[in-house]
């Protein structure tokens, strides 16, 4: 591997100036899906109109042998579809059901009761949900008709018809007299029975409450010091600021609390410091809310105290995002330079009280990894990214004029990675050869040269009070160098914090560091480093919370699982795995913990000591749910192959003998909940079935009469009558990725894909049910659950790799 920006876990300039492939990528991407989704809707309509005509030949089959009979009214008894034991395996995702097997299993299962199938419309309420805004890619894909709407050519035409999905609505039915709710997704129709309670005073027009609950921010684990430089910074109050998602942190370390400035949209890329201390600039990238509005990058300048909002500049004139800040030095920090994410890299001046813009020029076609104003003269800036180093001075009239420096006997380097000056004025770079360059006042030349002064890129430079240079880059080493750049100590920091991505001075002899896995580390120049702020390094997905402590677990694709105390805010333990981690769920004694991968091997974890317990294999997708039974008896293990594995759990957690496999899904699993006695099992899949099943024996339920009164110990699936108010209009299926209900049993959260948490009451049973909504992530919110006591609601963001914490208040 390289010493220059080029591996992955350095962020290359490379990757940052592959922004448009990426670009390009996911709009093909975003292509595709829409017609895999197209071709799995046609395939699915295809299935249902061969089940109902193989219904229609059974029944007339039936009426020729016995003749005519009035259908039979729903019984009560538990009809069982056994498993598929015989080694035949159903269709998977994006294939055609077959017409005898799970294709008929559509509707929740209630295909077996014929008369249900046949009576809806003439019973049905309509309500139909308008969407507001069409502008999400999603919501504007063409549907091609409902698959429950095949059978109303059978009837009257004067009855009143099954709804037909339509681009730009929802319809939602309700049949009273058979006491279900029915909603389409993608077209596909979702069947969902409420309890028998509730058959006779449901109205589909009511309105639900909001709940009396809201969320307050507590907490947020993580740092991003993967992919973005120059973010951490001490302020006179004592509090270290940086940023993940579109939250910027200020942590008290001493007193152990956080504040939290809110008001970005989407992620935040770069930070800067004003001259006072009090004043800071962010920059965030451009997003799309969950209306399918655009949202512009844009800088925000606020007020470090009041964390109140001063000024927001560029609104429309930057490119995809900011990728470097800087406030001037020596005019009172009344400039600020600007440096946004587009082909060109345009670096631009501001009056930021005045939101004017002074000047702009194209900064360069490559990445720029860093830009300063020079601390004497205010219109002298410094710039250096991918095989350039250029200084820029302000001139009269508003343009920019460039110099770029020259690199003469000394070998150019791949990347200039990041910028400083000395007391004297002269400007210090490190770079992608292991070298500090300090070029002269005034000057583009190089007056002074320290070769090889790290192994590998140098990836900051930091200049303390005292005078004293510190560099730290891929080596993980930091070292401090004198007034005569002569080398004074060196440090090196663990392998398992990674290298250092950027320095910061602290308080008297301290020094912050911030490294590329994410860690921000307190030390001294001839002392150890220790941890301040941890999190993940890659997409998480894995969120469990712990039965009767408040603690809670988490893990994802960079095969970290971690422990974490909600109260203390500490991590706890950390253990690394071979695979990477998709899912999580604690024993109900609280002793162990299962963890599911993507490779379909799973693990159980003693919860004190993280040893490992044991290890089994099912199948070869990714294990999306790993959830035991409340009596500790059983382990549902939820599959992308479609299969729900079912295991004896024995000692306390500690014994696992395979029971079998549920069969009948016809695409992956997404979500699972045990009934309170641990007899039944509820499943949600990628194509919006919701099956029930006797795990003890693998075998399905059919019998809505049976289902519909069933106590759920837990609420985790998002399709079902108890939460179905919480889909949003226009919704494709997708764009809720979790929810959970509160072991009060009053609030059900959720997370979307739009960086949202969504606060319901509970039951959520009515459409358009209100919510409170809170930002914070920058990415999906991949899981949200409620720890034991109700006291905090823990949240993970996907791509964003952030772990929120909310006050229930």
């Amino acid at each position: 591997m390289s010493d220059c920006e080029g591996s992955p876990m350095d962020d290359s300039g490379s990757a940052a100036s592959s922004m448009e492939v990426t670009d390009r990528i996911a709009s093909l991407e975003q292509r595709v899906q829409m017609q895999e989704d197209e071709i799995q809707l046609l395939k699915s309509a295809l299935a249902d109109v061969v089940r109902r005509l193989n219904l229609s030949e059974e029944q007339q089959a039936v009426g020729a042998r016995r003749g005519p009979t009035k259908a039979r009214p729903m019984i009560a008894t538990l009809p069982l579809r056994p498993t598929v034991n015989n080694g035949t395996v159903l269709p998977k995702k994006g294939t055609l059901p077959s017409p005898s097997g799970s294709g008929s299993r559509k509707d929740g299962g209630a295909a077996a009761n014929k008369s249900t199938v046949r009576r809806t419309s003439s019973n049905e309420h309509v309500g139909t949900l308008t969407r507001r805004d069409s502008g999400d890619s999603k919501g504007n894909r063409t549907r091609a008709g409902s698959t429950g709407s095949s059978s109303s050519s059978k009837r009257s035409d004067s009855k009143q018809r099954d709804p037909v999905f339509n681009a730009g609505m929802r319809r939602v039915t309700h049949c009273k007299e058979e006491g279900y709710v029915k909603m389409y997704l993608k077209g596909r129709p979702v069947t969902m029975f409420m309890p028998k309670d509730q058959v006779d005073s449901y109205c589909l027009e009511s309105r639900g409450e909001l709940p009396s609950n809201k969320l307050k921010l507590d907490w947020v684990y993580g740092y991003r010091g993967r992919d973005c430089r120059s973010n951490l910074y001490l302020l006179p109050t004592g509090e270290t600021v940086y940023f993940i998602a579109s939250v910027v942190v200020l942590f008290n370390v001493d007193e152990r609390l956080q504040r939290h400035y809110t008001g970005h949209t989407d992620d935040i890329k770069c930070l800067a410091v004003h001259p006072d201390k009090i004043t800071i600039a962010t920059g965030q990238v451009a997003g799309t809310s969950s209306d399918g509005k655009q949202l512009a990058p844009h800088v925000r300048v606020w007020d470090s105290v009041s964390l109140n909002t001063l000024h927001v500049l560029g609104a429309g004139f930057f490119d995809r995002g900011l990728v470097c800040l800087a406030f001037s030095k020596s005019n009172g920090g009344n400039t600020l330079c600007v440096v946004d994410d587009s082909n060109d890299h345009v670096l631009s001046v501001w009056d930021w009280q005045r939101e004017d813009r002074l000047a702009e020029a194209k900064c360069s076609n490559e990445s720029v990894f860093a830009a300063d104003f020079h601390p004497t003269d205010s219109n002298v800036i410094v710039t250096c990214g991918k095989s350039h180093l250029y200084f820029w001075t302000l001139e009269k009239g508003g343009t920019l004029a460039k110099k770029q420096g020259l690199f003469e006997k000394q070998e150019k380097p791949k990347f200039v990675l990041c910028v400083n000056f000395a007391e004297n004025g002269d400007t210090i770079t490190g770079d992608s050869s292991g070298n500090i360059l300090v070029w002269g006042k005034g000057t583009n030349r190089i007056g002074h040269a320290i070769q090889g002064a790290h192994e590998g890129s140098i990836f900051a430079v930091c200049m303390l009070r005292n005078g004293t240079l510190v560099s730290g880059g891929k080596d993980r080493r930091l070292v401090s160098w004198d007034g005569s750049y002569q080398q004074i100590q060196t440090v090196e920091v663990p392998e398992a914090f990674g290298p250092i991505r950027t320095i910061a001075e602290g308080r008297g002899e301290t020094v912050l560091i911030g490294t590329t896995k994410n860690f921000v580390l307190l030390g001294s120049l001839d002392g150890e480093f220790v941890p301040i702020t941890q999190g993940h390094t890659d997409e998480l997905w894995g969120l469990a919370v712990h039965p009767w402590k408040s603690q809670f677990l988490t893990c994802g694709y960079d095969r970290q699982v971690c422990l974490w105390d909600s109260s203390t805010h500490q991590l706890i333990w950390t253990k690394s795995l071979e695979d990477t981690a998709q899912s999580a769920g604690f024993h109900p004694s609280g002793a162990v913990v299962a963890i599911g991968t993507q490779t379909g091997r799973w693990q159980v974890l003693d919860t004190d000591s993280k040893d490992l317990v044991t290890v089994h294999t099912d199948g070869n997708e990714q294990l999306s749910v790993m959830r035991y039974g409340p009596d500790g008896n059983f382990l549902a293990i939820g599959s992308h192959d479609n299969y729900i594995y079912i295991y004896a759990v024995a000692e306390n957690g500690r014994k696992y003998s395979r029971v079998g496999k549920c069969s009948g899904h016809s695409s992956f699993i997404t979500h699972l909940d045990w009934s309170v006695d641990s007899q039944y099992l509820v499943s949600n899949s990628g194509d919006y079935e919701i099956l029930y099943w006797i795990p003890s024996v693998c075998k399905q339920v059919v019998s809505a009469e049976t289902t519909r009164d069933i106590d759920w110990a837990t609420y985790t699936c998002t399709l079902g009558f108890q939460a179905f108010g919480l889909w949003p209009d226009g919704s494709d299926g997708t764009d809720i990725n979790a929810a959970c209900r509160s072991n009060g049993r009053s609030l059900l959260a959720t997370g979307d894909d739009f960086g949202k948490v969504h606060l319901f009451s509970y039951p959520c049973s009515q459409f358009r049910a209100p919510g409170h909504v809170y930002g914070g992530h920058s990415s999906h919110v991949t899981n949200v659950t409620f720890l034991f006591d109700d006291s905090y609601l823990v949240s993970t963001g996907g791509k964003d790799m952030s772990i929120v914490q909310w006050r229930i208040v």
